[in-house]
């Protein structure tokens, strides 16, 4: 077994799956039994409607996958078929459900990517991309839905008791957010105006004593980001244009989600530009996440912010969101393993053997 291999599988090992789900069940069970109240189930009435939105629900998921694998191909200019798309998502989404939302699974989609006979330049290009479109997505959704939800619904979580600190939820949001566009700003200064600088910038910073650690890190990843340049300078606007509009439809697929879900379970609640803008806010405590794929700080959160909204059955939204949207992505990246492993190391035409790890 290639080392590559074994380093792969080791940051994707039994336990890296099961720590999510344990701690997910167990925040999932606490914020459901924490105020137990048996007429509170009695208050959902299951409809024609409530079938029609959660089936509108699975197929946003669907949506928002298809649209992944279609920005992917386009990113690697048509290389990847559907098929393998497909496996490339379902590991990456894989990847970041049992990685730590605030290190995410990009170190293993560069992996991923180049198994699959992407060249190295073209795999960076890929990843870093992609990161790119996630943020400026964020950026520039941000300023529409405050402007049209208007600030003081978006911002009614009480600064006080909010994590306990002094910063309150629009301290930390402004925080993260401010966070979210010098790092977009540092990747199109690198990727599109001065690589080379960049480079330079980040071997600089590795000398000081307390970045030290990182300085062959800085180096490779330098290297990255001038093979990422050469690869999409010279991009014409469409392949722009194809790029950030299926990130747009990815991203609002996942967020109207909870809508549906919301729509199926609840009813009709009023505002739902509301609930897709309030969902805007809680991404930035979840991109923060030390826990797996946001595991246990999703379910914790969403009655936090939407509470006020979907009323006593937010925690039983919450569970259904993650249900939905988060724990098929780890059964799914179990069979999808296997499957890419042996195509990718033996062309599928042998039978590929795991060790316990």
């Amino acid at each position: 077994m290639p080392s590559e291999h074994r380093k792969f599988l080791k940051h994707l090992r039994f336990r890296r799956i099961i720590i999510p789900v344990v701690i997910g069940l167990g925040a999932a069970s606490y914020i459901l039994f924490r105020d137990f109240d048996a007429d509170l189930f009695q208050n959902i009435r299951w409809t024609y409607q409530s079938t029609f939105w959660l089936v509108c629900a699975i197929l946003l998921m669907g949506v928002r996958d298809l649209a992944y694998m279609y920005r992917i191909r386009l990113l690697t200019d048509w290389e990847l078929s559907w098929l393998r798309s497909f496996h490339v998502v379902m590991l990456w989404e894989f990847a970041s459900s049992v990685t730590p939302s605030v290190v995410g699974g990009s170190a293993i989609a560069l992996f991923i990517v180049k198994k699959e006979g992407i060249s190295m330049g073209r795999t960076t290009a890929v990843v870093f991309i992609t990161a790119l479109l996630d943020e400026l997505f964020y950026i520039f959704m941000v300023p529409i839905v405050v402007l049209i939800a208007g600030y003081k619904n978006l911002f009614i979580v009480d600064a006080d008791s909010f994590l306990n600190s002094s910063l309150g939820v629009i301290g930390l949001f402004i925080l993260g957010y401010l966070f979210i566009l010098v790092l977009t700003s540092v990747i199109v200064y690198g990727i599109f105006i001065n690589p080379r600088g960049l480079k330079w910038l980040l071997i600089k910073l590795s000398s000081w004593k307390i970045f030290r650690r990182w300085r062959s890190h800085a180096g490779r990843t330098g290297d990255e980001i001038i093979m990422t340049s050469r690869e999409l300078r010279n991009k014409p606007f469409s392949f722009w244009l194809n790029a950030f509009g299926s990130t747009l439809i990815s991203w609002t697929a996942r967020f109207w989600v909870v809508n549906c879900l919301i729509l199926a379970i609840v009813g009709d609640v009023g505002d739902q530009f509301l609930i897709y803008a309030r969902q805007l806010l809680m991404w930035v405590i979840l991109l923060i996440s030390p826990t797996p794929g946001s595991s246990g700080t999703a379910e914790y959160f969403f009655p936090i912010f939407l509470g006020d909204i979907v009323g006593n059955l937010s925690e039983v939204v919450a569970v259904a969101w993650r249900l939905l949207s988060y724990y098929p992505y780890l059964f799914i990246g179990v069979l999808v393993l296997p499957v890419w492993l042996r195509r990718v190391y033996f062309g599928g035409r042998k039978r590929l053997k795991f060790r316990r790890m």
